[in-house]
């Protein structure tokens, strides 16, 4: 994707002969559970430089929400960079008046990318949502570009999101805060470090409170991304977690009538656990027929066995050998296959060397 100037921006509102800006399809959203592998095969760090572009990549970081100076900055600086991006730019207001900055909002604007770390996500909300910064991102994602965020800057994706609460499997009245997200996913909440800090119960109380909401719980390096397929949001799950979504359109609550701290009645919730490969339809509320994935080294090792069955199948019509000797020629024919794999292959990096960020 190619990067976005103010001029084109400003082209969207009105084109030469007066007709209509034309309409762009909204970006991806990659919706990270926090904790997300920086250190070895960076898959959905990877994923994301590849949706704003790749070696193309013009990628805004929004680090509001830590409470790091500018140590976040140059962690995500050197791992996009790495990661084959042309240029990584920082984009960090501290108070809503910086977040009206025209400079700030020229970043965003001029961004294929925009990725919001994690922190602390009532102070992103406090200072983004409403501002002009909060909507170049909003208007980021509408024009194509790829928005991301992990743990905050998940929780923010949403139009409603956790401010604070404390964990626990059983949903109890007041057990955690609500505060308005930026709404690039509508009428959800999301909630991330799901299973490992183990926020069930928090999420079952916010869609007992609020059941038009459709509750989305995102493990740690579990990424939830979400597309607009013909006219539908569909989500899809990379990563080593799981996602989970509470479906309360059948809710049975007294969430109402339930006093302080007491368990909240929950009945009827439809749960999904969805782990990587799967994918769900948000705007029909329907688990997607899985297809499973076969990795590139899985395929090759079955097209070998499915070469070597072909062959054995030939020698065995020709009738020219007894079964041991069919076995000893297989034996030699994938040594040799194995020996010339490795001739041909290029020297891999090491664990150690893939985890330089310098």
């Amino acid at each position: 994707m190619p990067p976005v100037s103010q001029d084109d921006a400003d082209e969207d509102h009105a084109s030469s002969d007066g007709s209509p800006p034309a309409a762009h399809s909204p970006g991806p959203l990659m919706i990270i559970g926090g904790a997300e592998d920086k250190l070895r095969r960076r898959t959905i760090l990877r994923d994301f430089v590849a949706a704003a572009g790749g070696n193309a990549a013009r990628i805004a970081v929004i680090p509001t929400a830590s409470s790091l100076g500018d140590e976040v900055i140059e962690v995500y600086d050197a791992l996009f960079r790495r990661l084959g991006a042309a240029e990584v730019r920082a984009c960090r207001p501290e108070s809503r008046e910086e977040a009206a900055d025209p400079d700030l909002v020229k970043v965003l604007d001029e961004a294929t990318g925009v990725f919001m770390t994690g922190g602390n996500q009532l102070k992103l909300s406090a200072i983004v949502c409403g501002t002009p910064v909060g909507d170049a991102v909003v208007r980021a994602h509408s024009r194509g570009a790829v928005v991301g965020g992990t743990s905050a800057g998940a929780s923010i994706q949403s139009s409603h999101m956790v401010a604070f609460g404390v964990g626990g499997t059983t949903p109890k009245q007041r057990m955690t805060q609500v505060a308005a997200g930026l709404g690039l996913l509508d009428s959800t909440v999301i909630d991330q470090h799901f299973d490992q800090r183990n926020r069930y119960g928090r999420l079952l109380m916010i869609v007992a409170q609020s059941p038009q909401l459709l509750g989305i719980g995102i493990d740690e390096d579990t990424c939830a991304t979400v597309t607009v397929e013909d006219g539908h949001e569909v989500l899809r799950v990379s990563g080593r977690g799981a996602v989970t979504i509470l479906d309360p359109a059948d809710l049975v609550t007294n969430a109402y009538e339930a006093k302080r701290s007491s368990p909240l009645l929950a009945s009827g919730v439809v749960l999904h656990v969805l782990p990587a490969g799967t994918s769900y339809d948000l705007t029909t509320r329907a688990l997607l027929p899985h297809e499973p994935q076969v990795s590139a080294e899985d395929a090759a090792e079955l097209a070998e066995a499915q070469a070597d069955l072909r062959q054995m199948a030939r020698d065995i019509a020709a009738g020219d050998a007894g079964p041991a000797v069919l076995r000893r020629r297989l034996a030699r024919r994938r040594a040799a296959r194995k020996t010339d794999h490795l001739d041909e292959a290029p020297d891999a990096p090491t664990d150690r060397q893939d985890g330089d960020t310098r």
